[in-house]
Order: C-alpha cells, then structure tokens, then sequence
C-alpha cells in the first residue's frame, strides 16, 4: 500500500512530495489607474483580433492568410513563400522589441497583453459578472444545490461559445470569411478547419478559465528566463520594506510609531492574479499586472497615508532612496540605448525594403528535353521556361529580353501577359550564332520589364548550352 507524502520510512527518514496540489485562486477585482490601462489594452487588443477577418480591400477580405493558395495577403500587399524574409525581420523585430520592454519595465507584456492575460481577464469579468465578486464565488463554490448547478452552467456555456467564436476567428486568417460562414450553415467545414476551431477554442477554455496562473508559472517559458534580461536598474512592482515594516494592524489606542505603513489587510494578496505576497520580494510568478499597486494605493487613502508603498521602482532605486527623475535617468542605460539602436535598425531597414520591394519575381527552368538544338538557319536555340510572378492585384504586361552573349537574341514572341497577383509560365526560345561563346555553358542574363512601368524589373541569371 503507498504511503502519505512526508510519511515516514522504515529507515527513519520522510518521504517528501514534489507535488503540490493547486489551490484555487479567487482573485478580488479592483479599480484604479493600472487597471484602466489593463481594460484598454484588452478591448484594443481584442477589437483588433475579432474586427480584422471583416475588414475589406480591393473586394477581397483585407487580413488573409491564404495557406492553399500559398499567398499572404495584407491590405494592399501579397506575400508569396519566397518573401519569408519579411516573416524573419517581423519576429527579429518582436524578439527585439520584447527585450527593450522587459529590460525598461520587467514583464510589462505579460500583465497588459498577452493573449493568455488577457483572455484570463475576460473569463473572470464573465465570472464576476455571473456569480459574483470575491467573497459571493467562495461561498458559491462551498455550497451545493440547483442554484449552484444553474450558475455554473451558465457561466461554462458563455465560456465555451466564447471559446469556440476564438477558434472560428482564428480560422477566418486562414479561410476566407464568407467561405468559411458559408461552410458552417451548409455543414460542409473541412476537417482541418473543424480541427483548429476547437483545437484553439478547446485550449481558450481551459488555459484562461482553470488553468490561469498556473500557465505563467508553469508552462511559459518566458517567467523562466526573464531574470537574465532584468537588472538593478529595470522597473519592476516592489514593495517598500523600509516604509512598510513592521506591518500591523492599526487599533484605537495603539502605539502607531512603532508601526511600518503596511496595515496587513492583505488586500495586495486577494487581488493578484498568480496568489502571490508582493511583500516577500520579486518572485517569478508576478506579471507585472499592478492591481497590487492599485489595490494598496486605495487602502493608503483609506487610512490617511501617502500613495507609493507598492510601487513600480527599481532594486537600485530602494536600495539608494532615488527620487523619480533619478530613476528615468537611470532607466536610459547604454543596454536600453544598445537594445533601442537595434530595433530602430532593423525595423528602419525592414520597413525600406519593404517600401522598394519589386512586386515581381521569376524563375527560369531550362527545357531537360532539348538541352540545345540547331534551328534551320544554322542558329543554336535553347528553350527556356519562364514563371513570372506578379505580386501586384492588378495585371501587367511584361518584355522579356536577354544579353551576355554576343548576338544572343529571343525568337518569336517576347511579351507576356501576367495576371494580377498570380503565376504566369512563358516559354522563351533563345537563340545565338554557333561561334558565339565556348562550348558548353555560356552564362547570359534575362531581363523582365513592365512595360506600363519601368520601375518593375527583375534581372536573372541562365545559362546558354552550346554544343
């Protein structure tokens, strides 16, 4: 028969357990300056996810990610597989970007937006709204009856339509929305777009409505390895022990000079997400979310002392006593300026090319069947498979010239009509007098132009077999 954790062994010593079981966190809800900026970013980042699909250009949907048509279209732009540089300078970019907040303001990103912060703070606004604050969920979860059963089962279906509406907008990136509507009402959705809906809804509803804060301590890697990227001098939420120690309650009649600020209400306790004391310190379980700072500031007002003791500050600022200004001028750091010059380089010049990206690309096959053959004027021709691609969502007419060889010419037609934002094949026939080069390869170049714009062309290279 196993035995109890921590029971003891036949040799006298404990059995210790790794395991502890999670205590459920029911956090209090607060108001105050940290949280209005919390409830902006949330709806702005929520608008943006949810609106996005609707939005039009050119008759099409504005935002897609077209995977079976292999082409990414935003707004005005289209993106084929050969543009995954930009995908490469967009996650450069938000690497870099991540490292400058975190090195300024510690995990600002985890306590306003990110996608599972954010979704957590819907799910308990719904909760709040459904069974109530603090105190009326902890007695509901005590008690039992039909009442209970009615509540909770309202708030998992509002929870799973909105999980699953997630999941549907995820898919409308990928699948056009009205086709993807339209698939829905004539029950005729394909399995991958079945399987992303719930797959990506079914992950909404248990990370941000059970598994909450044991996601950011558990499973994030980013609450891992966010020590390496702060220092003495990044703000971070800190309580101020030299203020606030030693902590008691303020009773009628009590000697209060012997008191710290800190009235130990625990409020700062019962509003943080995670079930953390920020009066122990920085912890890697805090995501920076301040409702501890709001929380305290109002229990400072309660009680006639000034605002501040849970505040966003640095180890070097309690440490040294620095007032404000002291601390923004140390937050301009050489690592934030180091950190700062990349991101304006490499966003500076991602933004440039992609500003002077040529809206063509083309590839040249050789025909394997003939490598070179003598036409009856005695030229040798080499045929050639051009795929040109027009990025552009409106149709072009290109010509097709070559050089690099001495009387290297194309025979026959050399103008070809691309449709807009799609692929076009174009057989070229080059042919050349059999004096000119050496025998065997024989490098030449073609070049595409627009002929309504001489600012798209492309030169590639080729090779011209003589035999």
């Amino acid at each position: 028969m196993s035995q109890p954790a921590n029971s003891p062994q036949p040799d006298g010593t404990a059995k210790v357990s790794f395991y502890e079981k999670r205590k459920k966190i029911y956090a209090k809800g607060v108001r105050g300056y940290f949280d209005n900026w919390r409830i902006a970013l949330v709806i702005f980042t929520q608008v943006l996810f949810y609106v996005s699909p609707w939005l039009t250009w050119n008759g099409r949907q504005a935002i897609l990610l077209h995977l079976v048509e292999r082409k990414f279209y935003i707004f005005g732009m289209v993106f084929w597989p050969q543009d995954v540089i930009y995908l490469a300078a967009l996650l450069i970019v938000s690497a870099y970007a991540l490292f400058l907040v975190t090195a300024v303001a510690g995990r600002l990103f985890c306590g306003y937006a990110c996608p599972q912060t954010v979704y957590t703070q819907i799910f308990m606004w719904i909760e709040n709204k459904i069974e109530g604050d603090r105190n009326a969920r902890i007695k509901l979860d005590k008690g039992s009856g039909a009442h209970k059963l009615r509540v909770k089962a309202t708030k998992h279906l509002i929870w799973l339509l909105f999980s699953l509406w997630t999941g549907f907008t995820l898919v409308c990136y990928f699948t056009p929305v009205t086709e993807l509507i339209n698939n829905v009402m004539t029950n005729n959705l394909g399995s991958w777009e079945i399987f992303w809906i719930f797959f990506y809804g079914g992950f909404t509803y248990l990370f941000a409505g059970f598994m909450r804060e044991q996601v950011c301590k558990y499973m994030c890697p980013y609450a891992r390895f966010q020590s390496v990227m702060f220092d003495p001098d990044t703000l971070i939420i800190t309580y101020d022990p030299e203020r606030g120690e030693p902590r008691g309650v303020r009773k009628k009649g009590a000697d209060l000079s012997k008191l710290g600020d800190c009235v130990d209400c625990g409020q700062c306790v019962q509003v943080c997400p995670t079930g953390i004391d920020i009066r122990n310190g920085l912890q890697y379980e805090c995501i920076g979310c301040a409702a501890c700072i709001d929380i305290c500031d109002q229990v400072m007002d309660k009680v006639g002392l000034p605002r501040g003791l849970v505040r966003y500050s640095t180890e070097s600022a309690m440490a040294k006593h620095l007032t404000k200004k002291e601390i923004l001028a140390h937050v301009v750091r050489p690592r934030i300026l180091l950190y700062t010059a990349i991101l304006i380089l490499i966003t500076g010049l991602s933004a440039w090319f992609l500003a002077h990206r040529i809206p063509l690309k083309v590839d040249i096959i050789r025909d394997r069947s003939t490598l070179a053959r003598e036409a009856d004027d005695g030229r040798i021709e080499n045929v050639f498979m051009l795929q040109i691609m027009n990025t552009e969502e409106r149709p072009h007419r290109y010509k097709v010239t070559v050089d690099g060889l001495p009387g290297a010419e194309i025979s026959g037609n050399n103008e070809v009509d691309a449709v807009a934002a799609g692929l076009t094949s174009f057989n070229v026939i080059v042919s050349a007098p059999p004096d000119a080069g050496k025998t065997g390869s024989n490098p030449i170049h073609f070049e595409i132009e627009a002929t309504d714009n001489d600012d798209i062309k492309v030169r590639e290279k080729a090779s011209f077999l003589q035999p």
